[in-house]
């Protein structure tokens, strides 16, 4: 399988270093995704948030503002019906003629899921969310009306009649729990891991193939997310990096009103992935060849938070070591987002595409 990347659409100015932009600002969202489309960037992660732009919305949006880009839209189980979700995401798969994938978010905080009205346990919701993408699949392929009697969802006499436009629409699910591997082992497509030092991402990869081993699947598709920082040379990107770190512990106080994660005066994360990130950086702040973690400790591990810090080519071989380990998809997406994401497509991605195509690795 190709190596890929992907990138992440932010529907206002709002980042970890500019806590102002709420809402939809359509014209930034735009020239946002033309920037990804024209850098090169494979997929564009949609977040999903209770209180944020909604996702279903600007994945359309994305499709319809550029040429090639997938969206990778994120779907919490529990808001939407499943069989609704199906024929929604089918339909958005023939408007976009192919170009989307879903990312299952089973949910990390409680507190987040309290505000849709989720009262499951995150056991239940994990066993929840393997429901739901069986009848996914079932709603895209199944030829006959059929009905379902689970543990949480009940229908009868169910047919879609707008089937997605690609053969099946890839499914992602991400995590670093136990029942995280579970379900990603036995349904994902694709399986997505924040970014950890290397030994512990091959240890999670290993635990995630071992479930698609015992259920007879092919292994998913390794996702691994980071915040690169880079700049021309090795000593001006510590510089940033450093600066960045500053601009991100001043904008923390602003940040924690609207974060679904807790913040560092919130006490420690509920989720087992940022509780994760924050015992890597308690070892140290730099790890294997560039990935720097005082970032994890200023966000309170808030999401994806490690950084690959560096020069262009420190940064594009600190990538190319995960594709070594087997992570096809990297997902790479700055503190200063458009920024970032112009700098990385036109600086890092070719060096490691480049890289990719000595070693005869389809891109």
């Amino acid at each position: 399988m190709p190596v890929e990347f992907i990138s992440a659409t932010n529907a206002n100015t709002a980042s970890d270093v500019n806590p102002a932009g709420v809402g939809f600002d359509v014209d930034y969202a735009r020239r946002y995704a033309h920037a990804l489309d024209d850098g090169g960037f494979d997929y564009t992660l949609v977040a999903y948030h209770s209180s944020w732009v909604d996702a279903n919305q600007l994945a359309q949006f994305v499709v319809s503002n550029t040429e090639r880009i997938k969206p990778m839209l994120a779907h919490r189980p529990g808001v939407v019906f499943p069989t609704n979700a199906a024929r929604m995401f089918a339909t958005l798969d023939q408007i976009a003629r192919g170009r989307l994938a879903i990312h299952i978010i089973s949910g990390g905080n409680d507190t987040e899921q309290h505000r849709e009205g989720d009262y499951l346990t995150k056991a239940q919701r994990y066993e929840r969310s393997e429901e739901y993408i069986q009848i996914l699949r079932r709603a895209w392929h199944e030829p006959e009306p059929f009905s379902h009697d689970g543990t949480h969802y009940r229908f009868e006499d169910f047919r879609a009649d707008v089937r997605p436009f690609q053969p099946s629409i890839p499914i992602s699910v991400g995590g670093s729990s136990a029942e995280a591997y579970q379900v990603g082992g036995r349904q994902g497509d694709i399986f997505g891991l924040w970014g950890e030092p290397l030994a512990e991402t091959a240890e999670q990869i290993a635990s995630v193939n071992r479930y698609a081993d015992a259920a007879g699947r092919p292994h998913p598709r390794i996702w691994v997310s980071f915040r690169p920082i880079i700049a021309a040379t090795d000593e001006l990107a510590w510089e940033k990096a450093h600066r960045t770190l500053d601009r991100v512990r001043a904008g923390r106080p602003v940040r924690a009103a609207t974060s679904h994660y807790p913040t560092a005066d919130q006490g420690r994360p509920a989720n087992v992935g940022s509780q994760r990130l924050l015992e890597v950086a308690a070892r140290g702040e730099l790890h294997d060849r560039a990935l720097w973690t005082p970032l994890v400790t200023a966000t309170n591990a808030a999401g994806s938070s490690t950084a690959l810090v560096g020069s262009y080519q420190t940064v594009a071989a600190a990538l190319l070591d995960y594709v070594d380990i087997g992570c096809e998809l990297l997902s790479v997406r700055g503190y200063d987002p458009l920024n970032d994401a112009i700098d990385l497509a036109r600086h890092v991605l070719p060096l490691v595409r480049q890289e990719l195509t000595h070693r005869g690795i389809a891109q």
